[in-house]
């Protein structure tokens, strides 16, 4: 199985709609309003899963394309946005080889998206590429620091070894690590910490196992060690540790313009 193959099954796993409807939602106006979408501009979403940016852009009269590897997960946008009557292209696309013409779009936005394609820098020039000369790049990911970051940490020890190259996700929601990838390609950054609060679960192991069931990256760490109960218990352990009595998640918004010359 390819790497990318890999990563469409993973998010493909578990029940990732449910995790975006119930918990991340707020993330897709935030970014929105953050990247000034309205109507007339044409924007691309890389990395849309089911919509939580993309649909919210939509709906103020921009020309939208929702992107992502994963089929199923555009299937399911695709049946929420009929719910919202809300008018969109759905488009199955690697976030590292983008299906669109270089300068295609006014705005390219991403949410919690293409922070976990594996290889930054070809994501990052990707972004670049297709976003036009003085266009906006937007970005909500979320932060090394907070609950998500955390998370992948503690699962870290347990997963898979990653493909030489790769990065972790959480780097994304860096300003440093966000300033090495896209450098002069990109003028008027702007970055600016916020939290989302999630307060539906009670203690640090009703998250791990809420995790556990709909989580495409936590069902896959756990399936790498099955067969070892002793690391399935030390992980159990660990991630309900890290989850306990956090309700503040911390993410990253980023907005920048595409500079009129940059490297693509």
């Amino acid at each position: 199985m390819t790497i990318k193959e890999k990563h469409r099954a993973m998010w493909a796993s578990g029940d990732y709609p449910s995790l975006a409807a119930e918990i991340v939602a707020p993330l897709g106006p935030v970014l929105v309003e953050a990247a000034g979408i309205g109507p007339g501009q044409t924007v691309l979403d890389v990395g849309a899963g089911t919509g939580n940016a993309a649909i919210p852009a939509a709906l103020t009269g921009a020309t939208v394309t929702a992107s992502d590897l994963t089929p199923e997960l555009l299937a399911a946008g695709e049946l929420i946005a009929a719910t919202r009557d809300a008018k969109l292209t759905w488009a199955e696309a690697d976030a590292e080889a983008l299906p669109f013409g270089t300068a295609s779009f006014d705005t390219v936005i991403s949410c919690i998206g293409v922070m976990f394609a594996p290889f930054h820098s070809a994501a990052a020039g990707e972004l670049l590429r297709v976003c036009r000369p003085g266009g906006t790049i937007a970005l909500v990911n979320w932060t090394p620091e907070g609950f998500i970051g955390k998370l992948f940490a503690t699962m870290k020890p347990y997963a898979a070894p990653p493909p030489a190259g790769a990065q972790p996700p959480p780097r994304w929601g860096d300003p440093a690590h966000l300033a090495s990838l896209f450098g002069e390609g990109v003028t008027d950054v702007r970055t600016e910490r916020r939290t989302l609060r999630v307060d539906r679960f009670a203690t640090g192991a009703e998250l791990r196992d809420y995790f556990k069931a709909v989580y495409g990256p936590t069902i896959a760490v756990y399936k790498n060690i099955a067969g070892d109960p002793q690391k399935v218990a030390e992980l159990d352990a660990a991630i309900a540790a890290a989850a306990e009595g956090v309700s503040e998640w911390e993410y990253l918004i980023y907005t920048a313009r595409a500079a009129a010359t940059r490297r693509v």
